[in-house]
């Protein structure tokens, strides 16, 4: 099974809105570099682009639990938890201390660059997805 891959952050003013909470798009900031780095560490520096390829968020369910503030030192985290031909899934979270302040689910989609239709994940990265489970 993967390890959880945490990337420390810390909230800005530019994160948050005129009560100094974080405006909710950017958890979805968040859980993207997260989980861009967990592909990273894959082996893959450019995930969203793979000869003719692209990586494309298909869909994310998201549970906004709790607010992050001004200055909080937060965790975003991501873990690989589905591969198949043509996609991934991620689980992610927010977290603060033990708290959850944000649960996601993020499928991510293979596509052809020039068709936008869904397109096999290639047999090298598709075997290191596999691998990581």
């Amino acid at each position: 099974m993967t390890e959880e891959y945490c990337l420390p952050i810390r909230v800005y003013v530019e994160d948050t809105d005129a009560g100094g909470i974080v405006y909710y798009a950017n958890y979805l900031k968040y859980i993207e570099r997260a989980r861009t780095e967990l592909i990273r560490t894959l082996g893959y520096d450019k995930p969203a682009l793979f000869n003719g390829l692209l990586f494309v968020v298909h869909s994310v369910e998201i549970k906004y639990r709790k607010p992050a503030v001004l200055d909080d030192e937060i965790l975003a985290t991501a873990k690989l938890i589905k591969v198949s031909r043509t996609s991934f899934t991620i689980a992610q979270r927010v977290l603060r201390g033990g708290d959850v302040l944000v649960d996601a689910e993020v499928k991510v989609a293979c596509i052809d660059q020039e068709t936008k239709r869904p397109a096999g994940i290639p047999s090298d990265m598709l075997q290191a997805l596999k691998a990581a489970l």
